[in-house]
């Protein structure tokens, strides 16, 4: 390997290795570490807390045109829980088994694609590139737990304003095959707890309108309410007030005082727009076609911090280069090849410059 590969391999255990793992993360060690990175990079770095113990940091990469609309590379610092008796290796270890796979929480989500900014600008720098577009590489808190304390609250703030983004990237997810997957939109989440209420009483008794009636059944006890709880993953191409109306009248038919309590309910959110109309796609298009990448437009079955950048109007696009690689994010042993790694450096050294020199014409 290169010195360049080495460093980047290195820079991506050293991340993997500090355990910013839910809950209660402490994110210091990923701050020390970003501002690690910022120095050898040559690039300035900010700190923001939207709420204490939730910080928001960002590298800024200057570009010859800084006034029009800025290019956001975004990545989550946080990672998922884990089962260590499940794992081979310890999940903060970042062991790297002799077919090359780094084994760690994070490996593949989403660890790999902050790092992966950070090596393509350090080689695009060593290469003299220079862009029309200023880059602003975000690492954000709790997306893993929704984000609520942290681009939701990060893109109200002037500080999030000030950085005039025009076009984002952020999370995709790994392909089992050689077609690399990229998203322009995102299923809405709705978390429903429908409360059923009803008679309670001894199991042994014809008791009329019973919670059981309208949602389940339990032995000897018939208790006052029983509680569904749902998640629902809504496609785009559902009508959401016509699918809202579905389920009041599905508890309507189901029985008496049966109600909706929405721990989320996320709006539907417009997909981000591959034609013409979007010149951020056409250049991420023509930067993947120079590389002979396969691409494969679809939607996110889950959700990631893109919906927060697309709900302000932003086109955003969600890519983890990783192909040919089991999909294990928040699966015990979630690993990645050091060797899909490089090669995602190596795309993003075509893609960032790609995007970050589409010319302006807002006015």
């Amino acid at each position: 390997m290169s010195d360049f590969d080495n460093l980047a391999v290195e820079n991506f255990r050293e991340y993997l290795r500090i355990p910013s793992v839910h809950p209660d993360v402490n994110y210091d060690a990923c701050i020390a570490f970003l501002e690690n990175q910022a120095k050898s990079l040559g690039l300035p770095i900010k700190t923001y807390h939207c709420l204490p113990k939730k910080p928001v940091v960002w590298l800024t990469w200057v570009g010859q045109e800084p006034e029009i609309p800025s290019i956001l590379l975004n990545s989550h610092m946080d990672v998922v829980p884990v089962f260590k008796e499940q794992w081979t290796y310890d999940p903060f270890s970042a062991e790297m088994d002799n077919k090359g796979n780094i084994y760690a929480r994070g490996a593949q989500d989403m660890k790999c694609v902050g790092i992966q900014y950070l090596e393509a600008i350090r080689r695009l720098k060593k290469a003299n590139v220079t862009l029309r577009r200023t880059l602003h590489i975000l690492f954000v808190p709790d997306e893993e737990i929704g984000g609520d304390e942290g681009m939701r609250e990060f893109i109200k703030t002037k500080e999030f304003k000030d950085l005039n983004v025009g076009f984002g990237l952020d999370e995709g997810m790994a392909s089992p095959d050689d077609v690399y997957a990229v998203f322009n939109g995102e299923r809405c989440i709705w978390h429903l707890h429908i409360h059923c209420p009803g008679q309670p009483g001894h199991g042994s008794l014809l008791l009329d309108n019973t919670a059981g009636e309208k949602g389940g059944v339990q032995s000897n006890v018939v208790p006052p309410e029983f509680v569904l709880v749902i998640d629902c993953r809504i496609p785009v191409t559902v009508d959401v007030p016509k699918f809202e109306q579905t389920l009041k009248k599905w508890c309507d038919e189901a029985g008496e005082g049966i109600w909706i309590d929405y721990e989320q309910k996320q709006p539907q959110i417009p997909v981000t727009k591959l034609d013409e109309s979007n010149p951020f796609w056409i250049a991420f298009k023509g930067a993947s076609d120079e590389m002979n990448i396969k691409l494969k437009p679809q939607i996110f079955t889950g959700g990631t911090d893109c919906r927060y950048v697309r709900g302000l109007g932003i086109p955003a696009i969600g890519f983890s280069p990783m192909n040919n690689t089991p999909v294990l994010l928040h699966d015990h042993n979630e690993y990645l090849n050091k060797d899909v790694f490089l090669r995602g450096i190596e795309i993003y050294c075509k893609l960032i410059p790609a995007v970050a020199n589409v010319e302006d014409k807002t006015g």
